[in-house]
């Protein structure tokens, strides 16, 4: 997942929150990836650093791999879990608050 890309998309919903415009308006405006595909790929992204950890691991107990290769790698995955895990948290009590509105 690329940040720019985030930022891209936040920035083109502001905007068309912040003109007024209706949903097809929006709906034009929208050129940047779906909110969906950005969890994919962040998901695929923690996915590949916790298989990354693993393999550097398992090398480290061959005795191929560097005992710095190992922390950083095991670091980098922690990292990224945690990342996925506080979107996770945040989308539910987005959800949770959205359930709350009144109709």
């Amino acid at each position: 997942m690329n940040m720019n890309d985030a930022i891209s998309a936040y920035r083109t919903a502001q905007r068309g929150v912040a003109t007024g415009g209706g949903m097809a308006s929006r709906e034009a405006e929208t050129t940047g990836p779906t909110f969906g595909s950005m969890v994919k790929e962040a998901v695929q992204g923690a996915i590949e650093a916790q298989k990354q950890s693993a393999q550097i691991s398992d090398a480290a107990v061959k005795g191929k791999a560097d005992m710095t290769d190992v922390v950083l790698a095991v670091s980098n995955a922690e990292t990224t879990l945690q990342s996925v895990i506080a979107v996770r948290d945040k989308v539910v009590a987005a959800y949770q608050e959205i359930m709350r509105m009144p109709i």
